[in-house]
């Protein structure tokens, strides 16, 4: 049973089988159910913010290849290739779905040049932003160091995954 809200409560969630909290908190880290999987056992949570914290942790120190798949699981920016549910919402949200052709094209060079160069798609929690903060946030961070860019992008996933937390069970 859900909440007055229509959302999940943090007490449905800390008493889920393993499965049913894989299946409801598997997509909030992007194509990643392994994150989920690991912060199953830090239950219960008192907050969404501890349920963040311990899904953070779980892939933050994940061995460096796993969190490398992560990092690769998420989309292209404005991509027209199909991408998960939560994704598109939140690229939609930001203007991506309406970009003239000229912002499409300039989006696609700057994220072909950013993968090549980091070996995973630019990321970036694009809720609050427009698709000129979006090509302006590309555009400076291409220049950055690999090591700088792997933390940020991992910074990003962090905001990315709260908002999603706080669309599913609200927001403390």
């Amino acid at each position: 049973m859900n909440s007055p809200s229509g959302r999940l409560t943090l007490e449905q969630i800390n008493v889920m089988t393993e499965p049913d909290f894989v299946k409801v908190l598997g997509g909030i880290f992007e194509h990643s159910p392994w994150v989920a999987e690991g912060a199953y056992a830090k239950r219960p949570f008192s907050t969404v913010q501890q349920l963040h914290t311990a899904m953070k942790d779980v892939a933050g120190t994940a061995e460096d290849d796993r969190q490398l798949a992560l990092l690769r699981a998420h989309p292209d920016l404005a991509t027209r290739l199909a991408v998960s549910p939560l994704s598109a919402a939140e690229q939609q949200g930001a203007g991506l779905d309406r970009l003239a052709p000229e912002e499409f094209r300039e989006l696609t060079e700057l994220n072909a040049a950013y993968t090549a160069k980091f070996g995973f798609p630019f990321i970036l929690a694009v809720k609050g932003k427009d698709k000129e903060d979006i090509i302006s946030a590309i555009r400076e961070r291409v220049s950055r160091s690999a090591e700088a860019e792997r933390a940020q992008a991992l910074l990003e996933i962090g905001r990315i995954t709260r908002f999603r937390l706080e669309d599913l069970l609200g927001a403390e």
